[in-house]
């Protein structure tokens, strides 16, 4: 299974206390939540590079002990695209940037090598600097930061 279809988390709560902290991060992440007995379903938005879309999954609440529970979360469906406009820009960057690599085979080609530069900055400025991914993994490692946060810095030793 990849990291993507399931997620686990355990958080020092009992699961009534889990759940609500998870449709509190829920909120903030303009996730939407839909309780239910035991758990619920969350819709996720996420991204990854130059794909964007949500994740549909169902989370179970298990009691651990006292006050621990975990949340697992199972992906039930995905809707994913591609982000047409970065693409468009990669493709233009490409172009120049295949014609300056033939100049040995044909030497006028090196007078597009600065345009190729200019084109290929362009690119990494307007495309590649700016992926990102946000996904289930890092929405349950902000759910479980708060509690790393309470227990103090001996916990984390």
């Amino acid at each position: 299974m990849s990291a993507l279809e399931r997620h686990a988390v355990e958080l020092e709560a009992p699961p009534a206390d889990s759940l609500a902290a998870l449709a509190q991060a829920a909120e903030e992440w303009g996730a939407r939540w839909e309780p239910a007995q035991g758990g619920g379903r969350l819709t996720l938005p996420v991204v990854f590079g130059l794909r964007r879309g949500v994740a549909i999954g169902r989370v179970e609440a298990v009691r651990l002990g006292d006050a621990r529970a975990r949340l697992t979360w199972s992906l039930e469906e995905s809707h994913l695209e591609v982000h047409r406009g970065a693409v468009a820009v990669l493709a233009l960057a490409v172009g120049p940037a295949l014609a300056a690599l033939a100049w040995p085979f044909w030497p006028p080609l090196l007078g597009l090598a600065p345009l190729a530069a200019v084109m290929g900055f362009a690119a990494w400025w307007l495309v590649v600097a700016r992926l990102r991914s946000s996904g289930p993994e890092e929405f349950f490692a902000s759910l479980a930061a708060p509690a790393a946060a309470a227990a103090g810095p001996a916990a984390r030793r």
